[in-house]
């Protein structure tokens, strides 16, 4: 890197943004490059070219933190070569340290929350040359959801934020006290961003919320996820529309429903349990009971045939004893989920867990993480074999990560679709004409987490 003094006045600096945890951060990366583009920086692909070097965290679980710490360490000597390099710390890990970061790593330069990212051309502004510390992370700052349109991952899918926050509480989970309580945008304005994502050929949206399905909350008159999907699935050019994360105890048939007649909005749902167990339900804040859950998941059936069912489940939570963790198990076979993500319990500071003794031992959280495990690659293995002989619709994304030579997407159930062309075809102009095409795709082989076809 160059160590040459580089003023903002006279020329706008290189930024390396990593973005660590949820689809929310990755969606608030793209917000926060927006801004910075508009005001004139540029995007640097490796940290050792850059200016400013900015990490977009996470601080779900102390781990990630670690995580992020570690990283602020190894960047120490980057920092030493270059006194002028601009070091950051955005998003749940910056609200929820704070000042701490700074005591820990004097060389980092701006501490920025979860609601102030659409400030950040002005923090930056604010420390260059100076190489002071600034600290950001008012929780009453307005968040900006002017996004530049073309900036995302995809050229095909973009994350859309339908609301931020989250008012539930869980008594293992840090996000209300990061993200602050919830509160939703006005649908009109979601309605005209998802119309120019749709002008520049975006065909697919993902609906984003901490707890999407409580959409509505605070808005004037009857809006809900349901009466936003059903407005959304009208808008020309998109292909599909899915949402992320519902919450069962704000889970309603309207929005089922929804799921089951709009013809774009994905059969889909990723519905967290977290545990069968009653008790251990109870004990986690979650608002419903085991027997609830299992009628939404049977009502889901009954409305939207086609749907597939993902989840979160949390093992060793205090207090859980085997006949809980049999509950879940029971929980897991019944629904036949299409895929979850497993996880031990381990404290989180500044949580109401933290008051219960963590009494289930590391051996039977890994014991009964494993047999989880186990059993939901049983259920992948078994339902994606019953796919083999079928035809199914691909929102084509691209070339396959794991092989050059075949094409991949996803099913309107979120599987992934690896696939080759027929023999004879022209390879170069089919592959660069069907991404953000929907193809048809006969499904030859599956193992757990993909299936393998040609496309028909």
């Amino acid at each position: 890197m160059s160590t040459n003094s580089k003023t903002f006045a006279h020329k706008k600096p290189s930024v390396y943004i990593k973005t660590y945890g949820c689809q929310m951060n990755k969606l608030d990366s793209e917000l926060s490059i927006g801004f910075l583009l508009k005001r004139g920086y540029t995007f640097a692909e490796d940290e050792n070219d850059a200016d400013v070097i900015l990490l977009n965290t996470c601080s779900v679980r102390d781990k990630a933190e670690h995580k992020v710490y570690s990283q602020l360490g190894s960047l120490r000597d980057q920092k030493e070569k270059n006194p002028e390099l601009i070091l950051g710390v955005l998003g749940c890990m910056a609200q929820n340290e704070g000042d701490k970061i700074f005591k820990r790593m004097p060389h980092v330069n701006l501490v920025c929350g979860t609601r102030m990212f659409s400030k950040l051309p002005e923090l930056l502004e604010g420390i260059n040359g100076t190489n002071k510390r600034i600290l950001a992370i008012g929780e009453d700052g307005e968040v900006n959801f002017d996004r530049l349109v073309t900036q995302r991952q995809n050229r095909y899918n973009a994350f859309v934020s339908i609301m931020r926050g989250c008012d539930n509480y869980c008594s293992y989970c840090i996000v209300p006290y990061v993200r602050g309580r919830e509160f939703s945008r006005p649908d009109a304005d979601i309605i005209d961003e998802v119309k120019s994502l749709a002008d520049d050929g975006c065909k697919e949206v993902t609906l984003l919320g901490q707890n999407v399905n409580s959409y509505g909350k605070g808005l004037s008159g009857n809006v809900t996820l349901a009466t936003l999907l059903r407005k959304l699935d009208s808008i020309e050019g998109i292909e599909r529309i899915r949402f992320v994360t519902s919450h069962p105890k704000d889970m309603t048939k309207e929005i089922i429903e929804a799921v089951g007649e709009l013809p774009k909005v994905c059969e889909y749902l990723h519905m967290p349990a977290q545990s069968g167990s009653d008790k251990i339900l109870k004990k986690m804040r979650r608002q419903y009971t085991s027997a609830h859950y299992r009628e939404l998941v049977e009502m889901a059936k009954s409305l939207a045939p086609d749907i597939k069912i993902a989840s979160d489940f949390i093992v060793g939570f205090p207090g859980e004893t085997e006949e809980d963790f049999e509950d879940t198990v029971n929980l897991m076979k019944d629904v036949r989920y299409q895929n979850c993500f497993i996880f031990k319990y381990s404290p989180r500071t500044g949580t109401a867990a933290t008051e219960f003794p963590d009494d289930v031992g590391e051996e039977t959280k890994k014991r009964r993480n494993h047999i989880l495990l186990d059993l939901q690659k049983k259920i992948s293995t078994e339902e994606n074999r019953k796919m083999v002989g079928k035809s199914v619709e691909v929102l084509v994304e691209g070339t396959s990560k794991s092989d050059a030579g075949r094409l991949s997407g996803r099913t309107r159930q979120n599987q992934i679709v690896v696939f080759g062309l027929p023999e004879g075809s022209n390879q170069s102009n089919v592959s660069s004409s069907l991404p953000g095409k929907l193809a048809k795709i006969d499904i030859v082989d599956s193992t757990d987490l993909t299936l393998f076809g040609v496309i028909n």
